[in-house]
């Protein structure tokens, strides 16, 4: 199976703690090593790097964990191949337009016998199931609303094509408009939020602890959603199983 990082923040964060942790589980903590890839909005822009290599071995992950990956939404994924051959057009994350946005998704599961009818201009360009639900998604999406739609409407639109997907297998995945981020949790999925009073983190997987007191102000906030908690000694919450949440803002909407 693979894994699931993603960002939702108040100001543009530095989010390279979090991503040189994340890295390690591609290839050096875990056996995540069929490719990778990180996409951070910018604005209206979107900057998206992906590799069929693994994360640990990857020259362009060393080097996007000394760039500032400074953004206020974000979505990284490491792969574990399942569906679909070790092969650059079958990384994660995928993206498309909508509304005159960019929509970034990424997934974490085995959809079994899932061939969804697709009649849109949303077609996959590589072989993975992930891809295929990412474009179903996005064409019922765009059947059900004329225009871009609220935050709030959106969510509900996509409560009620979520169960569609996830009949087929598990279906963990991470999507954003560079406005919200929305995860959604079969089997496996953790969050938390850090805010003031800022604290300490040290990551599992890679020896390195940071103060976030010494890097934010106050009105900073990092809503951060994961496979498995990146941190020691934060306290991360556990998804329920099927359950859908979406951040704004760094923080979850009820």
């Amino acid at each position: 199976m693979c894994q699931l990082l993603g960002l939702n923040c108040a100001t543009p964060t530095d989010a390279n703690f979090s991503f040189t942790g994340f890295c390690q589980r591609g290839g050096k903590t875990d056996h995540h090593a069929d490719g990778w890839g990180i996409a951070f909005f910018e604005g209206k822009g979107l900057r998206l790097f992906i590799d069929h290599q693994s994360a640990s071995d990857s020259p362009m992950a060393a080097f996007l964990q000394q760039y500032p990956l400074k953004s206020r939404n974000i979505i990284a994924h490491v792969r574990k191949a399942t569906v679909g051959a070790v092969a650059l057009e079958n990384a994660h994350p995928f993206v498309r337009e909508l509304w005159g946005r960019q929509w970034v998704f990424a997934h974490n599961g085995d959809l079994k016998d899932y061939a969804p009818r697709l009649h849109s201009h949303f077609r996959p360009v590589g072989t993975t199931d992930s891809e295929q639900a990412f474009c179903w998604i996005m064409q019922e999406l765009a059947k059900s609303h004329a225009g871009l739609p609220d935050v709030q409407e959106l969510t509900l639109t996509l409560r009620e094509l979520v169960p569609q997907v996830r009949r087929f297998g598990t279906f963990n995945f991470l999507l954003s408009n560079g406005e919200a981020l929305w995860a959604h949790c079969s089997t496996k999925l953790h969050w938390l939020v850090r805010q003031h009073p800022f604290a300490q983190a040290t990551l599992m997987d890679q020896d390195w602890t940071v103060n976030f007191e010494e890097l934010n102000h106050p009105g900073d906030r990092a809503a951060v959603v994961v496979t498995t908690p990146l941190t020691s000694n934060e306290q991360w919450t556990a998804f329920e199983p099927n359950e859908l949440k979406v951040f704004v803002d760094g923080l979850p909407l009820p």
